[in-house]
């Protein structure tokens, strides 16, 4: 599959979409406390998105069952959410949602607390914030793929962090995943030149104890293979010839 450019008046539907969606996430961000199932959550995702005449993305993806992908502590992505998963004092919890919205995609991903969580959590959370900041900066015509996974490692590096190897960002506009893919890894250089007219998600998935993970047995839900704490973030980027535009922000 080759990559797909987009005009700009595409990316301004992209744009569209974004906004909608950041709008979702400001409201269920002032849901997360205690006591809060992660069924409720992606009720009330599913609700907000529907209200605004845009389709939840994840629902029915690949038979995903859910609107909203809801990982607790040390699951990375892709969590399902039910009526027995309750978020309690001192959890992170990632929430990664995405809309369809006349024709085009966004999608995105904030790593949250949960009242108040450890040191460790705080400090992974911050770096996953940060090696998402420093990708976006790396965007313009003429990088490369490459260049925005080798940013990312390096600051889930400093802080003595591990990213996730066998899990992606990837392009998105009609299409929920299209290409490139994005590693959070990458030696500058290699990988996919960046052209005006890319669109894709960017995702940093940082683990405190080790880059490898594995699959639950519901098919869906990946955790890291040692239990220990993750954090993922996630934002839709265009490239335009000034450098990213953040469609999601």
């Amino acid at each position: 599959m080759s990559i797909i450019l987009k005009s700009p008046k595409e990316i301004k539907k992209m744009r569209v979409a974004g906004k909608i969606l950041n709008s979702v996430f400001k409201k269920i961000s002032k849901e997360i406390k205690p006591g809060i199932s992660t069924e409720e959550l992606d009720d009330l995702a599913e609700r907000l998105i529907r209200e605004k005449r845009a389709l939840p993305a994840f629902k029915n993806f690949r038979g995903y069952p859910k609107s909203f992908c809801i990982s607790i502590n040390e699951e990375v992505v892709h969590g399902v959410p039910n009526p027995q998963k309750i978020l309690k004092e001192g959890d992170i919890v990632g929430l990664d949602l995405g809309l369809k919205y006349r024709g085009y995609f966004a999608d995105k991903t904030i790593t949250v607390p949960v009242g108040k969580i450890s040191k460790d959590a705080k400090k992974l959370i911050r770096a996953a914030k940060k090696a998402l900041k420093k990708a976006i900066q790396e965007i313009r015509p003429g990088k490369t793929t490459g260049d925005i996974g080798f940013v990312i490692e390096k600051v889930a590096r400093k802080n003595g962090f591990f990213v996730v190897k066998d899990l992606f960002g990837h392009g998105i506009g009609r299409q929920l995943h299209e290409e490139p893919i994005i590693p959070n890894f990458g030696k500058r250089g290699e990988g996919s030149p960046l052209r005006e007219g890319m669109t894709f998600a960017i995702e940093p998935m940082i683990n405190i104890g080790t880059s490898k993970v594995r699959t639950l047995k519901d098919g869906w839900t990946v955790v890291t293979a040692d239990g220990s704490l993750s954090a993922h973030f996630e934002e839709t980027v265009a490239v335009t010839k000034k450098g990213a535009k953040v469609l999601t922000a």
